[in-house]
């Protein structure tokens, strides 16, 4: 599990058939002090409704990730498990 912030929202019209119904979030991985951006931005499932610069704890398991969108070979592997209250 890792800290990171909503920096953006994607839309599709064509992508992978399990991603049907499925709101994804751009993020950005914060370091330990909360605040700076450590690493890439990941596309992450947000089934939470995070907002707009709101931080999220994310999922790196990808078969946990699978297993929420209930397709075993579907490429996702981030997904947001948590909001965090400020």
């Amino acid at each position: 599990m890792v800290l990171a912030q909503v920096i953006g929202h994607a839309t599709s019209t064509i992508k992978h058939p399990s991603f049907e119904g499925f709101r994804f979030v751009l993020t950005q991985l914060l370091g330990a002090d909360k605040k700076t951006p450590d690493g890439d931005v990941v596309l992450a499932i947000d089934t939470l409704q995070a907002g707009m610069g709101q931080k999220v704890i994310l999922n790196l398991d990808g078969k946990a990730a699978r297993d929420v969108i209930k397709d075993d070979k579907s490429p996702i592997r981030y997904f947001v498990i948590g909001l965090v209250d400020e």
